[in-house]
């Protein structure tokens, strides 16, 4: 019974081919045991689990109150936005509300009141997760469709930020770029940016309301117009490079750039009829887990993945403790039609007894020293179980050992410090008068200047005399009739051209005084 169980199970993956089923249990002529296939969760609504930021401040509309109008009406402007009302307001959560009846309830943002500044917006959408993106994104605009806007991905957690369709009335003039269709695309160019007009023009029809980022028209590139092949785009998913990654975000970052026009040019007499207003954006996905999962739960705020093939993590992004006897990594969609699950392994597994805390899968023995040691380290480990980190790199504490991130760089500063290799807390070893972590900062009593100098000057011991200023530390501005480093010689002791005649300003007030005695002693002695 169990034996015909496997069976079926084995098969729901040929039927489905979407890859749903992690593993099975199988019996074999060495006994009953688990057979491990690649696998992912089922697609979903991801708007249900997002976390909306509309910038920037003060865009949105209510706050003062303010009234506005549309392009059928333009001059009908009884419409109110107004924050404290809330039958009038108009926050951003209503972009992911369930609309009853047919009534749409949208975001609306300020109206163009203080035109010729740009009217900008930014709608950031943010899992906390990776996901993959199985169908088009859909924003559906009231009153009218930007002119100018773009979508922008971040695969970091909005740490950066990258472009990912340019929409305009006229791409040329908008962006310096031709307009060009997805459905255009070619095999080789299906992850190409590119600026399409076909949502940005004004058609006059209240139908017409929607941006999209085709999805699907750029998974046909592979499967067909119907996706029936699906195998096929599975195969350049894992083999052409790239696209799997195209289709992979954490956040998505609309930048609403100019507004609808109602088809004509700004009319200055009416401002209040330019605005944004967007009332559902719709983001169909799964949840990324490295082929290692066919389940994503949301837990504590945000979705994770419930990770098989002794795997885990937010997205099963690396092996369990006591499953680290090689180096993790995602399962494959390859070969079809159930792929590789890439299962993380125990020690003492067919892998071998060598510890490399994943930063090696291979090892090596080394016959007259009678030791098995890990071979070619990476994420900048070496030592014979990759347990230490290079030279110009020290241990992240917060990191466990198997962890990518274990070893950190240095980063010396170069003029400051000896060389660029840290001890074992992160601090290099630093020339004569720097100080600091990276050696990028100066002792008192020194000055940076593309290195550590003594000060010349300051304003507590290195005093600069005779009236003199203190220039950054490094030198003394002297008065007139006098030099040297603190200002501390008189010009005319140095030089004797300069006492000539009269003593004028030039002249130290010792001399000066000598002079005016020399002068009544001579007097005296007249008389």
């Amino acid at each position: 019974m169990l034996h015909l169980l496997a069976l079926l199970l084995h098969c729901v993956p040929l039927a489905m081919g979407q890859y749903d089923i992690c593993k099975s249990w199988v019996t074999t002529d060495d006994g009953p045991s688990w057979e491990f296939y690649a696998c992912q969760p089922k697609a979903m609504r991801m708007k249900d689990y997002v976390t909306v930021r509309v910038d920037p401040a003060g865009i949105t509309c209510g706050d003062p109150p303010e009234r506005f109008c549309t392009h059928e009406n333009p001059y009908l402007c009884s419409d109110e936005c107004d924050a404290s009302n809330p039958d009038l307001a108009h926050p951003p959560k209503l972009m992911f509300d369930s609309e009853d009846e047919g009534l749409a309830t949208y975001w609306q943002s300020v109206t163009w009141r203080r035109y010729p500044e740009p009217l900008l917006a930014n709608i950031t959408l943010s899992w906390n997760k990776s996901i993959e993106l199985t169908d088009d994104i859909v924003i559906t605009f009231e009153y009218g469709r930007p002119t100018i806007m773009m979508l922008e991905k971040s695969l970091d957690n909005g740490r950066t930020w990258h472009p990912y369709q340019y929409y305009a009335d006229d791409c040329m003039e908008a962006f310096s770029m031709p307009a060009r269709r997805v459905r255009d695309l070619s095999t080789t160019s299906a992850n190409r940016v590119l600026c399409t007009e076909e949502y940005s023009r004004w058609a006059g029809s209240k139908k017409e309301k929607t941006v999209r980022f085709e999805v699907r028209d750029r998974f046909a590139i592979f499967a067909g117009p119907d996706l029936k092949n699906m195998d096929n785009l599975y195969t350049r998913l894992e083999s052409a490079k790239g696209l799997k990654d195209f289709f992979t975000v954490t956040d998505l970052r609309m930048r609403l750039l100019r507004p609808a026009l109602g088809g004509t040019y700004v009319q200055r007499e009416n401002l209040y009829k330019y605005f944004y207003a967007v009332s559902n954006i719709e983001v169909t996905g799964r949840c990324k887990c490295n082929l290692h999962a066919n389940l994503c739960t949301f837990k504590e705020g945000s979705l994770q993945c419930e990770c098989e093939h002794n795997t885990t993590g937010q997205d099963c992004g690396k092996c369990k403790k006591n499953f680290r006897s090689r180096s993790w990594r995602a399962g494959s969609y390859l070969p079809l039609p159930n792929g590789s699950p890439n299962a993380c392994a125990a020690a003492g597994s067919a892998f071998g007894n060598c510890e490399c805390y994943g930063h090696s899968n291979r090892c090596s023995y080394i016959d007259f020293l009678n030791v098995v040691t890990c071979v070619s380290c990476k994420h900048n480990t070496r030592g014979q179980h990759c347990q230490h980190c290079r030279l110009g790199f020290y241990r992240n504490s917060s990191a466990e050992l198997d962890d990518e991130n274990v070893c950190i760089e240095c980063n010396c500063n170069q003029i400051g410090s000896m060389h660029d290799r840290c001890n074992e807390t992160g601090y290099c070893e630093c020339r004569e008068g720097a100080t600091g972590p990276k050696c990028d900062d100066c002792l008192p009593n020194y000055y940076w200047r593309q290195g550590c100098f003594p000060n010349v000057c300051d304003d507590e011991l290195l005093l600069c005399q005779n009236g003199g200023t203190c220039y950054q530390n490094q030198r003394c501005i002297c008065p007139v009739g006098f030099k040297g480093v603190l200002c501390q010689q008189s010009r005319c002791e140095v030089d004797k051209k300069d006492c000539d005649g009269a003593p004028g300003v030039g002249s130290s007030l010792g001399t000066v005084a000598l002079g005016v005695l020399a002068l009544q002693l001579r007097a005296w002695g007249d008389l």
